[in-house]
């Protein structure tokens, strides 16, 4: 067993982790953080995305060790702390960027890294950054809506799929 201790979502949290354990599982099993998502097991869905110092990361793919020392936000970290939803949090349930959900928390996650490097992202950008995001349900044309409005682009030219 080892030892780890990282910030999650502005709080020091410590546990005890095989070396096998990865991240998705220490913020959900251990913190009892449950907005994070697992797809697949594999990387290839993206609802497991969390930023690790400042950087998005698929949390399946990633040792719990390996983020020891370091920032972890999840999605429950997104909001303010009153509860009230961030603007791309907001922009999602506004524009319906979402339906069943399950990969909700990975979509905002990751769109909320590509905003953070690219504040206005054009459509095709957005598309291609969400290209390690799966999504079952929406097919991604209210999703990339979403995420132009929240970085404040007019979405009344989108064109519909």
């Amino acid at each position: 067993m080892t030892d780890v201790t990282m910030t999650v979502n502005g709080k020091t949290v410590s546990g005890k982790v095989e070396g096998r354990t990865l991240l998705v599982e220490f913020i959900r099993e251990h913190l009892e953080l449950t907005g994070t998502h697992v797809g697949c097991d594999t990387s290839q869905c993206g609802a497991c995305v969390v930023h690790v110092n400042g950087q998005a990361v698929k949390s399946c793919t990633m040792l719990a060790a390996e983020a020891d020392g370091g920032t972890v936000m999840t999605i429950e970290g997104i909001s303010a702390p009153d509860g009230t939803l961030s603007a791309l949090q907001q922009a999602f349930q506004d524009h319906h960027g979402l339906q069943c959900g399950f990969c909700t928390p990975g979509m905002i996650m990751s769109a909320s890294a590509l905003l953070k490097d690219n504040p206005k992202p054009s459509e095709a950008e957005i598309r291609e950054y969400l290209e390690g995001n799966i999504c079952r349900c929406t097919g991604y044309h209210n999703i990339v809506k979403a995420i132009m409005a929240a970085s404040g682009q007019d979405v009344s030219a989108i064109a519909a799929e």
